[in-house]
C-alpha cells in the first residue's frame, strides 16, 4: 500500500500539472479578442511572416512562411518554413491546429510537439483575408502575416496600434526579410 501511494501521488500531481499547463498555454492575452465570423477555408494557404517577436524556434530566420491546409478530420495542417541565415539552411516544422471553441471564432491551439499546445489567435484581419495579426497565448508572441512579402503601410500601422493597445511592446518586433 505504501508503494502504491508513493507512485500514485506523484503521477497524479504530474498529470494535474500537465493538464494545467496545457490548458493555460492556449489562452489569449488580456484585452485581445479573436476575430468572429472567421472562415477557415479563406484563411488556408500560404502566408508570409512580415514581423514577429524573437523567440528560440525562429531565431535567426528570414524568408519565413506558414502554410495551412485542412486535414480530413477538420483540423488544420500547419507547415512553417524559414531560412536560418546563420546556419545557412532551410528549416521546417510540421504541426496541427485545432479550434478552441467554435470554428467561427479565430481562436486555435497549435502543436508542433504534442502534447504541448500553444494559443494561435487571429485578433485582426482585413475582410479579404490578405493580412492578419496573430497573438499567441501571452504578450511574448505576436505575428504580422501577409499573403505577399509586403504589407501596406496603413495595415502595418493599424496592426501595430492594436497590438500596443493590448500591451505588446511593438518596438521589439523583428521585421522579416524575404529575399529568397
Amino acid at each position: 500500500m505504501k508503494t502504491f501511494h508513493k507512485i500514485i501521488l506523484p503521477v497524479s500531481l504530474g498529470a494535474l500539472a500537465l493538464l494545467s499547463f496545457n490548458s493555460c498555454s492556449v489562452g489569449i492575452p488580456k484585452g485581445a479578442v479573436a476575430v468572429k465570423n472567421f472562415e477557415v477555408k479563406k484563411y488556408l494557404g500560404r502566408w508570409y511572416e512580415i514581423a514577429r517577436f524573437d523567440y528560440r524556434f525562429e531565431k535567426n530566420m528570414d524568408n519565413v512562411t506558414a502554410e495551412y491546409s485542412e486535414n480530413p478530420d477538420g483540423t488544420v495542417h500547419v507547415k512553417n518554413k524559414g531560412y536560418n541565415y546563420v546556419k545557412k539552411l532551410w528549416q521546417e516544422s510540421i504541426g496541427e491546429a485545432r479550434f478552441v471553441k467554435d470554428k467561427t471564432e479565430a481562436r486555435l491551439k497549435v502543436s508542433f510537439f504534442k502534447p504541448i499546445w500553444a494559443g494561435y489567435n487571429v485578433i485582426d484581419m482585413d475582410e479579404d483575408y490578405q493580412y492578419a495579426l496573430v497573438a499567441g497565448s501571452s504578450l511574448k508572441y505576436l505575428w504580422i502575416l501577409s499573403r505577399t512579402t509586403t504589407i501596406p503601410e496603413s495595415i502595418r500601422q493599424r496592426f501595430i496600434e492594436k497590438a500596443r493597445k493590448i500591451g505588446y511592446n511593438t518596438d521589439e518586433l523583428i521585421w522579416v526579410k524575404h529575399n529568397q
